[in-house]
């Protein structure tokens, strides 16, 4: 078979099967024109997501890159926490996990230690935290190592604004800013 090309044939040799090898009907060359051709698709199915964003709204979560790497950077940063009696270094280690993944997913990366230090200091878990922020924080986060709708709500407590303040300014603001960063259980 010759093909022309920008002035110049290019040959194909047809590579046919010799009559004289033994093949099974299955095994023989079958010419493309007879294969059938798919249907057209379309979304149909009642849940189907139509657009390419994500749904948002209360208890969605955040998604972002290697979140997972952000449960060690809390663990780190649970060294330096000054817990309340009565709470569980595992229950703020889950909560303060999952608010600095949100923090890290809003600002479309990765999580850093930077938004575990944020999430630990929003929450009043570094020494010097306001007793008022204490208090409220406790029953927050009871059992929340074990209850992933629970650390949905610590999620969704955090306002939008506090999320954008610099991991440096939360612990200096917090004796005055903390009731406005962190919302009242609904």
């Amino acid at each position: 078979m010759q093909v022309p090309s920008a002035g110049r044939s290019i040959s194909f040799l047809a590579m046919a099967q010799p009559d004289y090898v033994p093949l099974a009907s299955s095994d023989r060359v079958r010419p493309s024109s007879r294969l059938s051709v798919p249907r057209g698709w379309e979304q149909e199915r009642p849940a189907e997501l139509l657009s390419l964003r994500p749904p948002e709204g209360k208890r969605f979560g955040a998604t972002g890159p290697d979140l997972g790497y952000g449960l060690k950077l809390a663990k780190r940063v649970s060294e330096r926490a000054a817990l309340a009696k009565g709470e569980h270094l595992e229950d703020v280690v889950a909560g303060c996990f999952a608010t600095g993944c949100r923090r890290a997913s809003n600002f479309h990366r990765a999580p850093v230690v930077g938004d575990m230090e944020w999430a630990f200091a929003l929450w009043g878990l570094f020494p010097g935290a306001p007793e008022g922020l204490v208090a409220y924080r406790r029953p927050i986060f009871a059992g929340a190592a074990h209850d992933y709708v629970r650390q949905r709500q610590i999620v969704d407590l955090v306002q939008a604004e506090a999320v954008r303040v610099p991991a440096g300014n939360v612990q200096a603001g917090l004796g005055a800013n903390w009731r406005n960063w962190v919302s009242a259980p609904a």
